[in-house]
């Protein structure tokens, strides 16, 4: 039972990995399809939105395939946690708003793409969330850094707070 944790890794990843990839494959080809044999769609479009879903792809398959030794078929490197939330979890939602775009567009024409705003308008959303939090930090977000009135200390109300 060494390297339980590891090796459980490694299966999930493998699985997560091929149906990644079948996924991809199986909706770009049912699109190039749809493409040529029903309806013309915009193909400089679909290359320009599916290149960042190519890339997070490509991201997502070299951190996150386990790795083995050549000789001994041993686990060498278990691979990043695919299921880890933040940057991760992002790339696979770029993946996923990439195919629910593809399917949109082969239903609903070029107008489908518009579907693919939602990940810069959600990144906003999030970007906005932690400038919020960092200002929060800096002292509140107060003009010049000073404290609200109530919480400055008048110099001459020193005995008036001691007898409160």
């Amino acid at each position: 039972m060494a390297q339980k944790a590891k090796k459980d890794r490694a299966k999930s990843n493998i699985s997560t990995l091929n149906n990644l990839h079948i996924g991809t494959l199986t909706i770009n080809g049912l699109f190039i399809l749809f493409n040529l044999l029903f309806r013309r769609r915009s193909l400089v479009a679909y290359l320009i939105l599916s290149i960042p879903c190519f890339v997070a792809e490509y991201i997502l398959e070299t951190t996150g395939r386990p790795k083995y030794d050549a000789n001994t078929k041993a686990l060498k490197n278990a691979g990043e946690d695919l299921a880890a939330e933040g940057l991760t979890e992002y790339m696979f939602d770029i993946i996923w708003v990439t195919w629910a775009s593809l399917i949109s567009v082969m239903l609903f024409g070029n107008w489908g793409w518009l579907l693919w705003a939602v990940v810069p308008v959600y990144g906003l959303y999030k970007g906005y969330g932690l400038l919020g939090m960092a200002r929060g930090m800096m002292g509140g977000g107060n003009p010049g850094g000073q404290m609200p009135e109530e919480q400055m200390a008048a110099p001459g109300n020193r005995k008036q707070r001691r007898a409160a």
